[in-house]
């Protein structure tokens, strides 16, 4: 399937047919699949985002499209992800629905981090049908398909065999490594009835009786016995297609390595229609998604890999939907956590007037209208969402006091002033988030407490000729418009021109060495928040006081 401009729009037609023609009268089917063994990070999220809007968009359509997540939770812990305690060790092998929560709190591993993503999912406003794989093989629903695929394994090991190559993607598979190897073949991977773990070896399974017996690492004997009583799994080469049979799946995209030629849709592709009866999903592989400073593709195993709950403490949900809709599946997304955050919103606020005002054109109104909501309703925005650039920077100035941030968002909207911070919320929570977590500590502002007297003492006759002019016509206009005109003006004044004169670039050169004079003098930086915020900020007192020569 190869994604048109409008892929979300194009796709959703797709699978409509095709769920018409494969099952008639019955809802198509999207599938995502998520294993619950670390933080299900901004990667995973893709997984489920591209499902989701395609299956949106045929709720749009009075199309019941059904979206299942399938939680990989009877998958083995294959290793302790970084920042966990090494102790948990002592489970690789185990299931993850049978692996102790690190925090207490819930059932499982497995449900320790299932639980944050569902919450995300809902702020996000994806719905799915969740599917545990522990209570499907446990509950016995899937016995027939074990007892096909271990009946036909020298079948299937003739596919994996045939398909063969370096075992370095999806080394969990235990692949045979020869078409001769696959005589001794079996799909199936039991857990040990006596340790818990995978750390086994079929020996032999009987056709007729289903009968299989094996032996583990921790030195157990077991069968034969029905496979029916036995804990275990498909491996995942085999599982997948299984799947898509048992669910009926029309669509379910995956990540470029899944979806290359002799990955595991290749393979699955011939299990799915040989073995299990079913057809394969319409599929395209979708690229990584990174962070600003990370890795091209990011890795949960890895540590510290931004999770959806981190970008929605510094997005909106709807920014967020946007920066995973208006990206085509080939392409990989990069979300900023660092200065680009405020360039995003700036971009997102300047769509939303777009849309607002008829300008935006059809590609751009159908992405905004995916980002801001779904089939079930629009999603909560802030209901006046001032510049984050402006919010982030009075948090910072502020030090999160709620009272003196009232009273600098009033006199930055004194036409039509800001009278509770509920108006500019969740925006400014995000804000203040970003600060805190994102923004280096030797970035933060520290307003000086009293004035630099020695450079003040060392100023030029230009510099103190500005400082005399700012101070004696700031308080013309105290605004932000205002002193934006103001703060920018001065080096044109002081060369005798208008205020409003176009600057060249002596000019520019000229501005830049006044405004690191007013962030020395205020804040003992070269750099700093926008000038105008940190004026309304200090107030005309305090201004006065830090630029005022003795």
């Amino acid at each position: 399937m190869a994604p048109a401009d409008d892929w979300v729009a194009r796709t959703a037609g797709e699978v409509r047919a095709e769920a018409e023609r494969r099952h008639p009268g019955e809802p198509p089917t999207c599938a995502s699949g998520i294993s619950p063994s670390g933080p299900v990070h901004l990667g995973n999220l893709r997984e489920l985002m591209i499902p989701h809007l395609v299956a949106d968009e045929l709720r749009k359509q009075d199309v019941p499209a059904r979206h299942i997540l399938s939680w990989d939770d009877y998958d083995r812990l294959r290793r302790v992800p970084a920042g966990f305690p090494e102790s948990f060790a002592e489970h690789i092998g185990r299931p993850l629905s049978a692996v102790p929560d690190p925090c207490g709190r819930h059932a499982s591993w497995a449900e320790h981090f299932k639980e944050p993503l569902r919450e995300s999912l809902a702020q996000l406003g994806i719905r799915v049908t969740e599917i545990s794989q522990t209570q499907m093989y446990t509950s016995g629903a899937y016995t027939g398909q074990i007892i096909t695929a271990m009946r036909r394994r020298a079948e299937i090991g003739a596919v994996l065999a045939r398909y063969q190559t370096k075992r370095s993607a999806e080394p969990d598979d235990d692949d045979p490594q020869s078409a001769a190897a696959s005589r001794d073949y079996y799909p199936f991977k039991p857990y040990c009835a006596v340790c818990g773990r995978d750390t086994t070896t079929v020996t032999g399974f009987d056709d007729e009786t289903t009968e299989i017996t094996y032996t583990c690492a921790c030195g157990a004997q077991v069968g034969p016995v029905p496979i029916a009583d036995v804990a275990g799994k498909l491996v995942w080469k085999v599982d997948w297609p299984m799947r898509w049979a048992y669910e009926r799946v029309t669509f379910e995209p995956a990540g470029v390595d899944h979806a290359s030629p002799g990955s595991s849709f290749t393979v699955g592709g011939e299990l799915v229609s040989k073995i299990f009866g079913g057809e394969m999903p319409l599929h395209f592989g979708y690229a990584f998604v990174g962070t600003t400073g990370g890795s091209s593709k990011i890795s949960g195993s890895a540590g510290g890999a931004p999770t959806p709950s981190d970008a929605l403490r510094i997005f909106e949900a709807p920014v967020l939907r946007w920066l995973y809709a208006r990206r085509r599946p080939e392409q990989s997304i990069t979300l900023a956590f660092d200065q680009e955050v405020g360039r995003t919103y700036d971009e997102w606020d300047a769509l939303t007037r777009r849309v607002a005002d008829g300008t935006a054109d059809a590609p751009a109104r159908a992405v905004f209208g995916r980002a801001s909501g779904t089939a079930e309703g629009l999603l909560p925005v802030t209901p006046r969402p001032l510049p984050f650039r402006t919010l982030a920077s009075v948090a910072d100035i502020t030090a999160g006091d709620q009272a003196q941030i009232l009273r600098i968002l009033r006199d930055l909207t004194a036409e039509h002033p800001v009278t509770s911070l509920d108006e500019v919320r969740p925006r400014l929570d995000c804000a203040q988030a970003w600060v805190a977590g994102y923004v280096p500590a030797a970035d933060r502002t520290q307003v000086r407490d009293k004035p630099d007297l020695d450079r003040l003492a060392s100023l030029t006759d230009p510099e103190r000729q500005a400082l005399a002019i700012f101070t004696e016509r700031m308080g013309d206009d105290w605004s932000l418009p205002g002193l934006t005109t103001l703060v920018y003006g001065i080096p044109k004044l002081l060369r005798g021109l208008d205020i409003s004169a176009p600057p060249d670039a002596e000019l520019k050169a000229g501005q830049r060495a006044w405004f690191i004079l007013l962030y020395q003098l205020l804040i003992g930086k070269d750099t700093g928040p926008r000038l105008p915020t940190l004026l309304l900020a200090l107030g005309q007192d305090r201004v006065r006081q830090l630029l005022t020569p003795g």
